[in-house]
């Protein structure tokens, strides 16, 4: 079992995967930084009549970070889905590597018990 996944590990594309792991870990950075910053903010003052189109400017930039996280997210989602699917890819490959290499060892084994035979009754 652990040649299977040593064997596992070798398929893997690690340099891409280290390629792309400061761009992942820059954009959870983001994300988290941003979720603290939103956490400070103090929420909006209750609605004025005299403030009304200040505090609708205000809500429009949070919408616009609102969905500038999303872009964020949605960005950093679909870079770990593409990794996901490599390593499927990769296992699965390796399944069926491992499936032909066992009907190998497995006809190796007929052939050399045969050859036995053989040998032995002469």
């Amino acid at each position: 079992m652990a040649l299977g996944w040593m064997s596992a590990l070798k398929l893997v594309p690690w340099g891409q995967v280290i390629e792309s792991t400061p761009q992942i870990l820059q954009g959870a950075r983001k994300l988290m930084n941003r979720g603290e910053q939103q956490q400070a903010q103090q929420p909006p003052a209750a609605v004025r009549h005299e403030g009304t189109s200040e505090q609708l400017a205000g809500l429009q930039r949070q919408v616009a970070q609102l969905q500038e996280e999303q872009r964020a997210s949605a960005v950093l989602i679909r870079s770990l889905a593409e990794q996901n699917a490599q390593v499927v890819r990769t296992v699965d490959a390796l399944r069926a590597r491992s499936r032909w290499l066992t009907g190998a060892c497995s006809l190796l084994g007929v052939v050399t018990i045969a050859l036995l035979v053989w040998v032995l009754s002469r």
